[in-house]
C-alpha cells in the first residue's frame, strides 16, 4: 500500500478569510481532518464532506485526546495511504507543537508537509487596532507563551528580565496566570502605568478587548470575566488602539 502525507497546516486565528490560499488547497484534498479547539466552525465547513473530521481539542487541565494519542492516529491514518491534515489554530509552530508531531513524524518515517498559518500574536492585535511595532513605540517585540510545560525542570521565560528589555510584549495562553506575569514584570521593573490589552476571540464575531495598565488589569479582568482564548499586549503600542481601532463584529 502508499503511504500517505500528513499536513501540519496552520488554520489561522479564527476569521475563515485568513486562512491561506495553499491551506484551502490542501483542505479540500484531505481524507482525514484532525482538527484543534480553536479551529472556528466557519472554517471546519471548509472540509469536503466525505472527509473524515477528529476533534483533538485542548484547554488547560482538558485534553479530549491525548499527545500521545494525536501522534497515534495521525501516523496509523497516514500509513493506510491517506491524505493527513493535521489543522491547528494560529500557525503550527508557534506554541502549536507542531514541532513535536513533525519529530514524530519523521521518526515514524511519514512524509509530511508544513504550512504556516496567521498566528493570533499578530491578528489579534491588528484587528483590535493595535500595531506591534511603530517608529515613536516600539522598535522591539516578543511572543512569550503564558504557559509553560509543567513538567519541565524550570521555567524558560525569565519576566522579571523580559520586562524592560523589550518594548512590546505579546504573550498567548497567559490568561489563567495573568495576576502572576503582571507581578513578575513589575518585579522586574517596568512600570506599573504600562499599558496592557487582552484580545478575546480575535478576528471573530465574538472578539473584546479590554484595555488597563498593569497596576489595574488583573481586577478589570476578573470584573469584565475576561476568558481564553486571549491575546495579551503590553506596551506603551496599546495607546494607539482608541485611535487605530477598526474591526466591529
Amino acid at each position: 500500500m502508499k503511504m500517505g502525507k500528513v499536513y501540519l497546516v496552520g488554520a489561522g486565528p479564527g476569521d475563515p478569510e485568513l486562512l491561506s490560499i495553499k491551506a484551502l488547497k490542501i483542505l479540500e484534498k484531505a481524507n482525514v481532518v484532525i482538527y484543534d479547539r480553536l479551529v472556528t466552525r466557519a472554517i471546519l465547513q471548509l472540509v469536503p464532506k466525505q472527509a473524515e473530521k477528529i476533534y483533538a481539542g485542548k484547554r488547560s487541565g482538558k485534553h479530549h485526546i491525548s499527545q500521545d494519542k494525536i501522534n497515534e492516529i495521525t501516523i496509523g491514518e497516514a500509513r493506510k495511504g491517506k491524505v493527513v491534515v493535521r489543522l491547528k489554530g494560529g500557525d503550527p509552530f508557534l506554541f502549536g507543537r507542531g514541532g513535536e508531531e513533525a519529530q514524530e513524524l519523521r521518526k515514524a518515517g511519514i512524509q509530511f508537509e508544513v504550512v504556516p498559518g496567521v498566528t493570533s500574536a499578530l491578528a489579534a492585535p491588528a484587528y483590535a487596532g493595535i500595531p506591534l511595532t511603530h517608529r515613536k513605540f516600539a522598535s522591539s517585540l516578543t511572543i512569550v507563551t503564558g504557559h509553560e510545560d509543567p513538567t519541565k525542570f524550570e521555567n524558560r521565560v525569565k519576566w522579571e528580565k523580559l520586562a524592560t528589555s523589550v518594548d512590546t510584549i505579546v504573550v498567548l495562553m497567559g490568561i489563567k496566570n495573568l495576576e502572576r506575569i503582571v507581578e513578575r514584570l513589575l518585579k522586574g521593573g517596568r512600570e506599573p502605568q504600562t499599558s496592557i490589552a487582552i484580545i478575546e476571540w480575535g478576528t471573530t464575531t465574538n472578539q473584546r478587548t479590554t484595555i488597563g495598565t498593569l497596576s489595574n488589569i488583573a481586577l478589570m479582568a476578573k470584573e469584565r470575566k475576561v476568558k481564553a482564548p486571549a491575546v495579551i499586549v503590553i506596551g506603551d503600542v496599546v495607546k494607539l488602539q482608541k485611535e487605530l481601532s477598526w474591526f466591529r463584529r
